[in-house]
């Protein structure tokens, strides 16, 4: 069953933000930025059939004569990716640093041969079964970015400025930011996941860090005196809530940190903080597997295990909490 819906919020001055139906994996949020001399987006849905929504709606908010022409991607992960095929056109930009987790992620088709192939009786394949079974990959072809950059990249839509910034590893490797002066607004990738009372999101996941550069990465959107930030997941921000959520990720590294030294094992430290339930309005708290992982790794040096690897002991800190909850067995 696909996953249908998305709300487009107008931001002002041409900028909008597709805002996907629900929390969960996969589902980011994207911009576009249109102006009398052409269109761009900032980041694109997971999928086909997601991607093919964000399209239509896009084109409903073009000037005649006006299509979508560029994509910037934040970082190399699927949900905020795979969607430029529907655009085969389209410049698509991304740091060259990106390269690196673009071999480390699966294809679309390997991906969706895992996930329709899984052993649902399996925690692995349930929760795969579970949480990405709406996608459909199965005619997907993988995505290359056209033009790479590193550092600083300023270009311009007509008379908006859109100044582009790639970050130290943070949320993957070759992240970046896009801030539009005009409109006050910084596109932040997936540096930022966002949660409101009104609105609650989902624990972030990160695949590189070290979290001091996750902080930092967030310290360097607010110094862009933006007002409105559009994080890659949740709702829109603004820079109260991006301090709100650095205060998160400093909780995190200070009980990874802590629990390192204690000689505590990465997978044990990341069950001891989902059981803390520092924050239990987020969901998808066996992430948390990922992040604590990654900072171990950078505390000891240790190498970064294969995706399928991290999502098998993703998924059986998911089964476990399922199991502690039902009463039944792990």
């Amino acid at each position: 069953m696909s996953i249908t819906g998305g709300d487009v919020v107008d931001l002002g001055r041409g900028l909008y933000a597709w805002m996907p139906p629900k929390r969960g994996w996969g589902l980011a949020n994207c911009g576009l930025l249109v102006s009398q001399r052409g269109a761009l987006w900032i980041d694109t849905p997971y999928d086909p059939f997601l991607a093919g929504q964000f399209l239509v709606e896009s084109r409903k908010r073009l000037p005649d004569g006006v299509d979508i022409d560029r994509v910037i991607v934040t970082h190399a992960n699927g949900d905020h990716f795979w969607g430029a095929g529907v655009l085969p056109e389209a410049e698509i930009i991304a740091t060259r640093e990106s390269r690196e987790h673009l071999h480390y992620d699966p294809t679309p088709q390997q991906q969706h041969a895992l996930v329709a192939g899984s052993d649902p009786s399996t925690p692995l394949g349930g929760y795969l079964r579970r949480h990405f079974g709406a996608f459909d990959w199965s005619a997907t072809e993988a995505v290359r970015p056209t033009t790479w950059f590193t550092g600083e990249l300023e270009l311009t839509l007509g008379d908006y400025a859109v100044q582009v910034s790639s970050l130290p590893p943070a949320h993957t490797t070759g992240d970046l930011i896009v801030h539009l002066p005009t409109q006050r607004t910084v596109f932040s990738g997936d540096v930022i996941f966002s949660s409101t009372p009104q609105q609650p999101g989902d624990h972030p996941v990160h695949w590189a860090g070290p979290l001091s550069n996750v902080i930092d990465a967030c310290e360097r959107v607010l110094a862009t005196g933006a007002e409105v930030i559009v994080p890659g997941h949740g709702p829109v921000l603004d820079p109260a809530g991006v301090r709100e959520h650095m205060g998160y990720l400093t909780y995190v590294r200070e009980r990874a940190h802590a629990l390192h030294a204690a000689g505590v094992p990465a997978a044990e430290a990341a069950r001891r903080v989902i059981g803390e339930a520092r924050y239990p309005a987020l969901g998808l708290p066996e992430r948390l597997v990922v992040t604590i992982g990654s900072e171990y790794r950078h505390l000891d040096g240790s190498e970064l295990p294969g995706v399928l690897e991290v999502m098998a002991d993703v998924a059986a800190a998911a089964h476990e909490a399922d199991a502690a909850c039902t009463g039944g067995p792990a």
